[in-house]
């Protein structure tokens, strides 16, 4: 089919002769797309487009009318209006379902078929988690967190279509004032947060979909940052508390989430292998952001031992998790999963702790660069992104670490003989780390002792000897801390 490019204009394309034979293709040279078919007996008005769908191509053409029925400027108006739905995909989407309802109706038997109400909150989660989280390596916590999302605060809503979502805004605002009531406005703004993200994802898929997302009928809660650290003068105190802890795994872990400044839920599932004693730092895989986030603590002088201290109290009461995890715990996974404490026991612990960090650094000198690096947080500014964080993890890091642990272990008073000064072989022992029994773990240390009466305590890795017989306190219920739940 041949064809020729000019203007259009009534007068233009009254003069068009017909063809004699076949076909030929007049195109406007104003609007791209719009064209007239010369036939034999007509001349016919048609608009030819392409639009993307399920990744692929494809191209659509249209005739709109004819040029004795239409004037020029009636039809170049419908041409316009004809080609952005053909190139946002609109146009096929509607033949599509006329087609379905068309077939419906044919067989009134089959009463239509899933795909008929649209996709679902349920399957719009399930390809969000594994085509968007899994895929751009989330971490498990993350994913956790919108699962519960989905499946606890949206469970009556799991089957319905996103499309009555997105068409009734209001029913999303009612169901965050329902949350913010029952469950508290920070879990109500996560949880829309999470749909929110569902819904725009789905929508890049479902451009039938409501192009505004629902959740901006949403009155967002304040959320107020939380003021819980504490100062340097403070730490006096907490040390104090720490001391008369009963469980020296436990124990170690708030000492450590103090000293590292780093989460808390990453450093439950910190392992003996990520632990690198020669280079003096510990390999956190999975931190907040997945894998991408992956990075390397610098450890102080009394990091190591805090470390230490606790993979030796791993090994004496759980011995056969502790050859996996170095915080060792009684839950299904054989690390600690639970780090809360009750506050009259412990008045700070888990990102209070964190935030601490952060107080006790700036008083320290912290620059706000060190201070990024250091907590893994996002660095500022396109400048900051040109640092290469492992090249200052030997030196420059590892001061700036070692001078704000030196800032907190001072507060902890005492003569350095005492916890957390404490070494690793002296857990428990009478005079230098006296603690009240646990009665939680009375019946494991009835059941599992680590020592029999009147002999000493075997050291790990250390066999007794008689040099040794009788020099140290046994490290059993009545006296040292005893083996029982590191989970909380």
């Amino acid at each position: 089919m041949s064809s020729q490019t000019f203007s259009f204009s009534d007068r233009a394309l009254a003069q068009l002769p017909l063809a004699g034979k076949g076909q030929y293709m007049v195109r406007d040279r104003d609007l791209r797309g719009f064209f007239v078919v010369v036939g034999a007996r007509k001349k016919t008005y048609v608009v030819q487009a392409e639009f993307w769908q399920d990744g692929q191509r494809k191209g659509k053409r249209l005739a709109i009318g004819a040029v004795d029925e239409m004037s020029v400027r009636e039809a170049r108006i419908a041409a316009k209006g004809t080609l952005a739905r053909i190139l946002s995909g609109e146009l096929h989407r509607e033949e599509a379902q006329a087609k379905a309802a068309a077939e419906a109706a044919a067989n009134p038997s089959t009463g239509g078929t899933e795909d008929d109400k649209g996709v679902t909150l349920r399957q719009a989660w399930a390809r969000y988690r594994s085509s968007h989280m899994e895929r751009k390596g989330r971490s498990e916590l993350t994913i956790e967190n919108y699962a519960d999302h989905v499946d606890r605060l949206f469970s009556d809503w799991l089957d319905k279509p996103l499309r009555e979502l997105g068409e009734s805004p209001g029913m999303v605002a009612d169901r965050h004032d329902k949350i913010t009531h029952d469950n508290g406005p920070g879990i109500a703004n996560g949880a829309m947060r999470t749909l929110r993200a569902i819904y725009n994802h789905a929508r890049k898929r479902n451009r039938d979909l409501p192009p505004e997302n629902p959740t901006l009928a949403v009155d967002w809660n304040v959320i107020k940052r939380r003021d819980t650290a504490m100062g340097v003068e403070d730490l006096a105190t907490w040390f104090e508390q720490a001391r008369r802890l009963r469980h020296p795994i436990r124990r170690e872990f708030h000492l450590f989430t103090l000293l590292s400044g780093s989460r808390p839920a990453a450093l439950l599932k910190a392992r003996v292998e990520h632990l690198n004693l020669r280079e003096r730092v510990l390999h956190i895989p999975r931190p907040k952001g997945g894998e991408d986030r992956a990075f390397d603590i610098p450890l102080s002088r009394a990091m190591v031992r805090c470390l230490v201290r606790a993979m030796r109290a791993s090994r004496f009461l759980l011995p056969e998790q502790a050859s996996t995890w170095i915080f060792a715990g009684e839950s299904r996974e054989g690390h600690m999963t639970v780090h809360r404490e009750q506050r009259q026991v412990l008045c700070k612990f888990g990102n209070d702790l964190r935030q601490t960090y952060r107080t006790v650094g700036q008083a320290a000198g912290l620059s706000e660069l060190d201070c990024h690096l250091l907590m893994n947080h996002s660095l500022p500014g396109v400048n900051a992104g040109y640092i290469t964080r492992a090249k200052l993890l030997a030196g420059h890091l590892r001061k700036v670490q070692e001078e704000i642990s030196q800032l907190v272990i001072d507060q902890a008073g005492g003569d350095g003989t005492r916890w957390p000064m404490l070494p690793s072989r002296k857990i428990g022992d009478p005079l230098r780390d006296p603690t009240p029994p646990d009665r939680r773990t009375k019946a494991y240390c009835e059941a599992n002792p680590l020592t029999m009466e009147g002999k000493s305590r075997r050291r790990v890795g250390r066999p007794p000897t008689k040099a040794r017989a009788g020099a140290h306190a046994p490290f059993n219920g009545a006296r040292g801390r005893g083996a029982g739940h590191a989970t909380g």
